[in-house]
């Protein structure tokens, strides 16, 4: 953002810097004042980190009917506002989520097991060594944990949190067991669902929910819950000193968790009102991702790794997707080779997931270049 907006023509407002939050903390209305007195030449006012100061929000809205200005509200955490009764500005603003680069957005910058490994925040393509996006990971880590978490006051008890966050991201893409994910980490399954709920709160994972139609009753009804970065994830469960090796069960869920993330993210970004969400009978048959596209077919997506697919590979597959009405099944690998394997299509990474979303093919959707 910093790149796009001309300095000159922006009111920048860092909550993260101490003294600026402090300032608007005791005097809210001071903003009111500040961009009141701003020339016509500076039509932007960006607020950084918006959920530090909630009240602002008001002054905000103040603004919004008194001013022509354009305000650019940021934020890494939704709950201080969702739960403190903050003025959402509900009507009089657009609302984006942001997330970490996709594959689009890298261009020629991406290497599948570098994102993998890494993961694709921004800041982890600004190091080199390893050895520092290691540390960085690392203290993205620490950093959650004191400044979301600690530091607002929304846990009494760190070190069962930060148990937690190890045990959930071991868990990460499974079907969540709130009682053993309490037995291990030591609190009860009420706890440890308030966790789960900051979790999502804060924006480091989100719910994957069970998909509901005609043949509900051969479903499993809890969700899965996957972190926002694989990255991230593997920091956290401490698994960032192991490699990654192909054909191993491992390599197959972090291959899994970061197609899916792209398959989110990417319709949040050109499809938002498209539903996301799997399938598991009562007989383990899976479907490890189903998009429900409004005036188009279902699409159930089978998800693997592998760079070699055959008919024995996806069998539990078709047979689920015959009993869905309606549906478009297709696979989605590392195979580069694309074909027909009984009506059933296969896909190649290198088809960027461009097929579902083709929109994201715009040569606008680009990371900025310095």
């Amino acid at each position: 953002m910093k790149k796009r907006l001309d300095k000159d023509r922006c009111l920048w407002l860092d909550l993260l810097d101490s003294s600026v939050e402090d300032q608007f903390l005791r005097n809210p209305s001071n903003l009111y004042a500040i961009v009141k007195a701003l020339p016509e030449e500076i039509p932007y006012v960006v607020i950084d980190e918006i959920q530090k100061v909630p009240k602002l929000l008001d002054e905000v809205h103040r603004l919004i009917e008194d001013i022509e200005k354009i305000f650019i509200l940021t934020g890494s955490s939704a709950r201080k506002l969702k739960h403190g009764g903050a003025n959402l500005l509900a009507g009089r603003a657009f609302v984006y989520h942001l997330y970490a680069l996709s594959c689009f957005e890298l261009k020629e910058q991406f290497d599948l097991e570098k994102a993998m490994h890494w993961g694709t925040l921004p800041k982890i393509f600004s190091f080199e060594e390893d050895s520092e996006k290691n540390a960085f990971l690392r203290a993205y880590a620490d950093t959650y944990l004191k400044e979301e978490i600690w530091n607002e006051q929304v846990i009494r008890k760190l070190n069962s949190f930060r148990r937690f966050l190890e045990v959930a991201a071991q868990s990460n893409g499974k079907i969540i067991s709130y009682a053993n994910i309490a037995r291990d980490v030591g609190v009860d399954d009420k706890t440890i669902k308030e966790y789960f709920v900051i979790l999502e709160d804060t924006m480091i994972g989100f719910f994957l929910e069970p998909f509901h139609h005609s043949f509900r009753k051969r479903l499993v009804e809890k969700p899965k819950f996957y972190f926002f970065d694989p990255g991230v994830v593997r920091s956290l469960s401490r698994r960032l000193s192991v490699p990654l090796t192909p054909k191993t069960a491992a390599y197959g869920e972090v291959f899994e968790h970061f197609i899916l993330l792209e398959f989110l993210r990417l319709g949040s970004y050109f499809q938002p009102d498209y539903r996301f969400s799997f399938i598991r009978t009562a007989g383990d048959v899976e479907v490890d991702l189903v998009i429900e596209r409004p005036g188009k077919q279902l699409l159930c997506i089978e998800i693997k790794s592998s760079d070699t697919i055959n008919e024995s590979d996806i069998s539990s597959f078709k047979k689920i997707t015959k009993d869905i009405e309606n549906c478009e099944a297709i696979v989605l690998s590392q195979d580069r080779f694309m074909e027909k394997i009984r009506s059933r299509d296969l896909l190649s990474l290198e088809a960027r997931l461009s097929r579902v979303f083709p929109r994201s093919q715009d040569p606008r959707f680009l990371v900025p270049q310095s």
